[in-house]
């Protein structure tokens, strides 16, 4: 049985067809076999109490998060939100922003990776496969350094396609994995305030089309206070006045 919600919902934008939230780590999308507590819960949880909603609410996951990672997520309040916002990010229209802390040093200052993927759906792993290697996908992933520290170096993350595990396997197939990513190949470890392990992965801003008033929307979400360097000045200004304020609810 799913535990009730007792996590607040931190909503950064919200209207009568969209919600934006910021997803911490440690957070389920969605609900699986564990049941434990879902994003998706708590959103339901959020409008029932808001909107005084005695049966069921309508709550569109339209993309997912790893668990160990936090940051914005966009979930849809209508079948048909949900319907032309999920049509986004099968086209690549979606444009999304990802900080990650690595360890070691990334060779590069920015640049892009293109790798072929394959995932053992069994072991819920992804790897770096030869290209046409069957059920082989392309993953392009562009980056930039924004700090270089003793141990770690910073990066920003454009994933040009979104495949199930993409950045964290990109990243360690380089020698450069997450902050904490053990499944993938990190000696370090990192952990949340409440002592729970997270990654150092987190998605930091999401543009997209609105669903009916054809607008560019911009939500943006701080990195967490558990993250493992300083936020260095490129990281405050991607995430700063860029991002229009989000108006208010409808």
């Amino acid at each position: 049985m799913r535990k009730s919600p007792t996590l607040n919902l931190d909503v950064l934008y919200e209207d009568n067809h969209c919600l934006v939230v910021n997803k911490p780590a440690g957070l389920l999308a969605q609900g699986d076999v564990t049941g434990d507590l879902s994003l998706v819960d708590l959103a339901s949880s959020y409008l029932k109490t808001k909107y005084q909603k005695p049966g069921n609410v309508y709550v569109g996951l339209v993309h997912r998060l790893d668990r160990p990672t936090s940051g914005v997520v966009l979930l849809a309040k209508t079948s048909k939100a949900a319907s032309r916002l999920s049509a986004q990010f099968r086209a690549g229209s979606v444009e999304k922003i990802y900080h990650a802390v690595i360890d070691g040093s990334c060779p590069e200052d920015s640049g892009e990776w293109n790798d072929t993927l394959w995932k053992d759906e069994e072991r819920n792993v992804v790897r770096v496969v030869p290209p046409n290697t069957p059920g082989g996908q392309e993953a392009r992933l562009a980056f930039q350094v924004l700090g270089r520290f003793p141990r770690t170096t910073q990066l920003e993350l454009r994933p040009i396609t979104g495949r199930s595990h993409q950045i964290r396997v990109q990243l360690a197939a380089r020698g450069c994995p997450i902050v904490g990513d053990r499944k993938y190949g990190a000696v370090s470890t990192l952990r949340m305030s409440d002592d729970r392990p997270r990654i150092a992965l987190h998605a930091q801003k999401l543009t997209f089309t609105h669903p009916t008033r054809g607008e560019v929307i911009s939500i943006a979400a701080p990195v967490p206070r558990d993250w493992p360097v300083p936020v260095t000045e490129a990281s405050q200004a991607t995430t700063g006045s860029s991002t229009p304020e989000a108006p208010p609810t409808l």
